[in-house]
């Protein structure tokens, strides 16, 4: 059977997730799981999280580049042009191969050797772009794009078309107040206390980590409490000790969450940073949240990324600066007593959220591959 679609991006899971949410939405479509190819790094998060979908994949050899001055990551750097010029030889070669109808870019290193041997061998691409504003590899590549699929109108990239962010179907179909209940009995969490649900990505974000345990001293009285700590595996064996709510705040810690769909049915409110990822999900499942740009992105384009819900009012922005413990308390005494407001904000999360559910870039991915279905 022909490849339909070849599939890339890579490294880490605000990448990943969204390359898989469109795979899974091909198939839902009607292309038989074999003929979607995932192309992405043998390096990145990808690695754990492709195997289990069935997909065929070929994870190429190539990394980003580091700006740290530690000799291990110098002497990274200074192989960078010979892992890029084999990682572009096999994309081209694996193209030739499979001969798929159109390549869908998502973003990051690890998206550009298929996407730039796509150009070379005249198969139509389309670049997803679903930050607010464009990453490096986008902007290089969106000039010969067939389209530039945008999650936000008034993009600068040529040939865009506003289709909203790429999100799974499980997050596209999920109603948190009906799911609420057996979400919360799936993940171990009590029907009767207000849940903060704090996830920073896959990596985690020490910053954000220090600010929530602080917190949960602040707040170990409160019985009517729980928190839901998603830390990153990188931070778990430093991350401050859980509670069992026995005598007071229910504080659970755990390295990593793939159940995504439960915690944003069981959770009141949550603490994230604004990747573009995270926050088209926010506003698909209609989820109230506290959002904390991330200060080092490149060009500071977090902040861009949560203004988009917060210029609505749909979700609470706070920089890194200004996001202290006496913050934290402040919001959630707020939010977990005035539960008005907490719906307010939630409604107009998932009315920003439409275009996310709209079907849109499936139909222009099928239009780019010449499907006429």
């Amino acid at each position: 059977m022909s490849t339909y679609a070849v599939v890339t991006g890579g490294g880490t899971a605000g990448h990943v997730l969204p390359a898989l949410a469109v795979a899974e939405a091909l198939v839902a479509a009607g292309h038989d799981r074999s003929t979607v190819h995932y192309v992405g790094t043998a390096r990145g998060v990808e690695t754990r999280l492709l195997p289990p979908t069935g997909f065929p994949h070929t994870l190429l050899d190539i990394s980003g580049l580091r700006r740290s001055l530690h000799p291990r990551d110098l002497w990274s750097t200074a192989r960078l042009p010979w892992r890029a010029w084999r990682a572009l030889r096999g994309a081209r070669r694996l193209l030739r191969e499979l001969r798929p109808q159109v390549v869908v870019n998502f973003g990051g290193y690890g998206s550009f050797p298929a996407t730039w041997a796509a150009r070379r061998l005249g198969i139509p691409y389309v670049v997803v772009s679903y930050d607010r504003r464009p990453g490096l590899v986008s902007k290089l590549l969106a000039p010969r794009a067939t389209v530039c699929a945008v999650a936000f109108e008034g993009s600068s990239l040529p040939h865009a078309e506003h289709t909203g962010a790429p999100v799974r179907g499980e997050l596209v179909r999920l109603d948190r107040g009906v799911a609420r209940d057996a979400a919360r009995a799936e993940l171990g969490l009590p029907a009767d206390r207000f849940v903060v649900a704090v996830v920073c990505g896959s990596l985690g974000a020490a910053a954000v980590n220090d600010v929530v345990a602080q917190t949960v001293e602040r707040l170990a009285e409160r019985h009517d409490l729980a928190v839901y700590h998603v830390v990153g595996e990188r931070f778990l064996d430093a991350a401050a000790p859980g509670r069992d709510g026995a005598l007071g705040i229910l504080y659970r810690v755990i390295g990593y969450e793939d159940r995504m769909a439960a915690l944003y049915a069981a959770a009141d409110l949550f603490v994230t940073r604004a990747g573009a990822g995270t926050i088209a999900e926010l506003a698909t499942v209609g989820a109230p949240a506290l959002v904390v740009p991330w200060p080092g992105a490149a060009e500071n384009h977090q902040v861009d990324n949560a203004q988009v819900l917060a210029e609505v009012d749909a979700a609470i922005m706070i920089e890194q600066p200004d996001f202290t413990a006496d913050r934290l308390v402040a919001e959630i005494d707020r939010l977990s007593t005035d539960r008005a407001a907490l719906a307010a904000l939630a409604g107009r999360a998932r009315e920003a959220g439409a275009v996310h559910r709209s079907g849109r870039l499936l139909a222009a991915i099928e239009r780019a591959a010449g499907d006429d279905r």
